[in-house]
């Protein structure tokens, strides 16, 4: 029987039939409504919105969450499926689950009262509230710790200056999670839109994630009361253990869109026809597509098993930081790769090949880069932090 040449190892063969179910739910979702707009969408710099109650509706968002919040309550693996899927659509798409889900979803689950989890998580599990994430600001980058965002105890209330940037759903947002330093350490505030003094500015000029709403947050004396502040967590822990939820997902993404490139790849090699033969017949096409293969069958493994870890509860942030630098690293390197073996079709978005290799500029530097990642494993080796 014929290999698969996006599963060479027969990975899939490893999945419940619940993973497997939920695999082909989303590539469904991909292929029919996805990637028919996608390319003008990029070509445009505009999200579609469109599509939020149709991911909302398949339980896409907040899926790993319990059935109790409205939420499907499924595991690691099946949620890295879903992320593996929608990319293998476009980084924007799964970066707006992504963020919903483990920077916005999550840290209410995990960090905030009953009360917040009961006013917050149906409604944003059923696409009807969009969240933000506020922790990196202008000057900070990978030094969260950083942070000038201040808020200040005022009575009941809490006023929150400062601003943030690089905010993924930003002005889509109904609320954003917002980190500040306290007198008594970084703490996570619920900050709903139209709060006095909280505006959201569009950043435009992107040439990667164009089809994403990306955004910088401002805060002049905000105001909100002490019921809007995450009361279970303080420190960087908070900010930092949602980043961890939201990496792992980013583990298995890039694996849809190296899918999508190599893909597009073979197709467009065996039919371009070149010296009296396809592309595809040539030594240094095959090295190069076999190549591909291999670093995505590799990959699959290593997000399997960081699923299955994350399923029993004893996956590390350090796993997480191994398998990101990892995977965004061989994605990239296949879209750019895809991109050569195009040729001159490769510039243009009617092929995914540099939309992808675009988008994932960013997917390889937000979350933690490449090199941050890589000096937590250094850390890790050595016991010592080059930080």
């Amino acid at each position: 029987m014929a290999l698969s040449p996006y599963d060479l190892f027969d990975v899939r063969s490893l999945l419940s039939d619940e993973e497997r179910a939920v695999q082909e739910a989303v590539a469904r979702f991909t292929d029919e409504r996805v990637l028919p707009i996608i390319g003008e969408a990029f070509d445009q710099g505009r999200f579609p919105k469109e599509l939020v109650a149709e991911v909302a509706s398949l339980g896409l968002l907040g899926s790993s969450l319990p059935e109790e919040y409205g939420c499907a309550g499924l595991n690691a693996v099946s949620y890295g499926l879903i992320c593996q899927e929608l990319e293998r659509g476009d980084s924007g798409i799964r970066s707006f689950v992504s963020v919903q889900s483990s920077l916005c979803m999550y840290p209410i689950y995990a960090y905030g009262s009953e009360e917040q989890r009961r006013r917050w998580l149906p409604d944003m599990a059923a696409g009807k509230v969009i969240g933000c994430f506020g922790l990196t600001e202008p000057h900070g980058g990978s030094d969260p710790a950083n942070m000038k965002t201040h808020a200040r105890r005022d009575g009941g209330d809490w006023v929150i200056n400062g601003s943030k940037m690089w905010i993924t759903n930003g002005n889509l947002a109904d609320i954003a999670i917002v980190w500040a330093q306290t007198d008594d350490g970084i703490q996570g505030f619920v900050v709903e839109k139209g709060t006095p003094g909280f505006t959201a500015q569009e950043i435009k000029h992107k040439m990667s994630l164009r089809a994403s709403v990306t955004s910088s947050l401002f805060f002049d004396n905000v105001r909100v009361p002490d019921s809007s502040r995450l009361p279970n967590v303080k420190g960087l822990k908070g900010p930092l253990g949602c980043l961890t939820q939201a990496r792992y997902g980013i583990t298995w993404g890039p694996i849809g869109a190296a899918i999508a490139c190599l893909d597009e790849a073979l197709h467009y090699s065996k039919e371009r026809i070149l010296f009296g033969r396809p592309v595809a017949a040539t030594q240094s096409a095959q090295i190069k597509l076999a190549e591909m293969a291999r670093r995505i069958t590799l990959a699959q493994l290593l997000v399997l098993q960081l699923g299955r870890l994350k399923d029993a509860g004893t996956m590390q942030p350090q796993q997480v930081s191994l398998a990101k630098w990892n995977n965004c690293r061989m994605a990239i390197d296949i879209a750019r790769e895809c991109r050569d073996l195009l040729g001159g079709a490769g510039i243009t978005t009617e092929h995914a090949a540099i939309r992808h290799a675009l988008n994932l500029e960013s997917v390889i530097t937000y979350e933690g880069t490449e090199t941050v990642h890589q000096l937590v494993i250094g850390r890790e080796l050595t016991g010592l932090s080059a930080f």
